[in-house]
């Protein structure tokens, strides 16, 4: 099954990295990401840029498009990862290999629903 990977961390916090302290995460994820890879379980995996790059479309009365995100949150959306898992316990296992490697923040696992049209779903 496939499990979606959502990681969250205060993106301010991770601005703040210094490029080798950014490359030193990226190379222990890196290490994880090779280990899913050979195994044949990584999916699609993204960095998202900082919600200051982010477009809004409000959907009450007419629709509006805004600049930024407006989240009332402490920590966003960095980025996130699809992984085929056997089942939940093996995608928090995957995540707690990925917590190991990025200091602090949150992952979410979610369950997919992946809709294909014209073709099955998994």
């Amino acid at each position: 099954m496939l499990y979606a990977i959502l990681c969250y961390h205060d993106e301010d916090l991770v601005g703040s990295w210094t490029r080798e302290q950014d490359a030193a995460v990226m190379s222990k994820l890196a290490v994880v990401h090779d280990k899913l890879k050979k195994a044949g379980r990584l999916g699609p995996v993204a960095r998202l840029l900082p919600t200051t790059a982010a477009t809004t479309l409000r959907k009450d009365g007419p629709p509006v498009v805004l600049d930024g995100p407006y989240a009332e949150t402490k920590e966003q959306l960095l980025g996130f990862y699809v992984v085929d898992c056997e089942n939940l316990d093996d995608a928090i296992g995957v995540a707690r290999d990925l917590g190991a490697a990025n200091p602090g923040g949150a992952y979410e696992i979610r369950p997919v629903g992946l809709f294909q049209p014209g073709g099955p779903t998994k």
